[in-house]
């Protein structure tokens, strides 16, 4: 008896048997799938499309130091100035009185006086004012003070009545919205003369407009005397009048600066007479040209006191 034919498969594939190794991958990759699906499911698909940004940090503020109050400074250090440098051993009070304004509650007003002599003030410029921190400052102030006429004594010659100006820094402090003065003050120099400065730039002279305009610069300064500008000046220019006793003795020069158009400056030095004395002075004019249908001119439209 003949064995049974084999029938030949017609299929177009052929089943293979999946090695070990190649399962282990398909159920590997299986379970990272579905592990990427589940955290896209808790985490959200759009946060890894268009990630949160970074939370950006407030900028810092800085506080700036609030500025010592220097104008309430310096009133108060002035009118402390006055009061302490005022005395009369005939009024002791009237001193301490005064004190008592700048000074905190309770302090000592007689603020180391003997309650002797006599002495006013003048006149009291406020200075610098110093930020010492913590709110406290020290004020220097320029006193005038009238000295009266002392006989003479104890081998000594009189003395005779006299002006001086004298320095007094002044201790102050803030506090509850008020400047006081937080110690006794202590008198210093003022300076006999200013400091060094270079020599100012000189300026080219336009030598023909200067001699041109000439006349027109002594008539000006001679009206300007007199208070009568308005026949001298351009229209529409407005220069108020000299105080009254000024009279003009000479414009001693007049020279115009290089330059070109119908407004031109100049400089001018000239003397003045008033109160017996002479004084010699130096000013800026600025000149305009001035045109009519007849003519045209150069007039005065504004003078400045001193040579910047």
């Amino acid at each position: 008896m003949e064995p049974p034919q084999t029938r030949k498969s017609t299929a177009p594939w052929t089943v293979e048997e999946e090695r070990s190794g190649t399962k282990f991958m398909v159920k590997f990759g299986r379970v990272v799938l579905w592990s990427v699906v589940g955290l896209a499911a808790i985490t959200g698909v759009r946060s890894w499309v268009s990630p949160d940004k970074a939370p950006q940090q407030a900028p810092v503020q800085v506080q700036q130091p609030e500025a010592y109050p220097v104008q309430d400074a310096q009133a108060v250090a002035s009118r402390f100035a006055v009061s302490y440098l005022t005395f009369d051993e005939a009024a002791p009070q009237a001193r301490a009185t005064a004190l008592a304004r700048d000074l905190p509650k309770g302090r000592d007003a007689i603020a180391g006086w003997n309650s002797k002599g006599k002495q006013s003030v003048a006149q009291v410029i406020p200075g610098a004012v110093t930020d010492l921190g913590g709110k406290r400052a020290r004020v220097h102030v320029e006193v005038l003070v009238n000295a009266p006429a002392e006989p003479a004594k104890d081998n000594l010659p009189a003395k005779p009545a006299e002006q001086k100006w004298v320095g007094l820094e002044v201790p102050v402090f803030q506090t509850s919205g008020r400047i006081v003065v937080t110690g006794q003050p202590g008198i210093v120099g003022v300076p006999t003369s200013g400091p060094t400065v270079t020599e100012q730039r000189l300026v080219t002279s336009d030598l023909k407009l200067s001699a041109l305009t000439k006349p027109v610069i002594d008539g000006f300064f001679a009206e300007y005397g007199k208070g009568e500008v308005e026949s001298v000046t351009a229209p529409g220019a407005v220069v108020a009048p000299l105080p009254t006793g000024m009279t003009l003795k000479s414009v001693q020069s007049w020279t115009v600066d290089q330059g070109s158009g119908g407004d031109r400056t100049g400089t001018a030095v000239v003397i003045w007479q008033f109160s017996g004395a002479e004084l010699e002075m130096t000013y800026r004019v600025q000149l305009t040209r001035v045109a009519s249908a007849a003519a045209e001119r150069w007039q005065v439209a504004d003078v400045r006191g001193g040579l910047s």
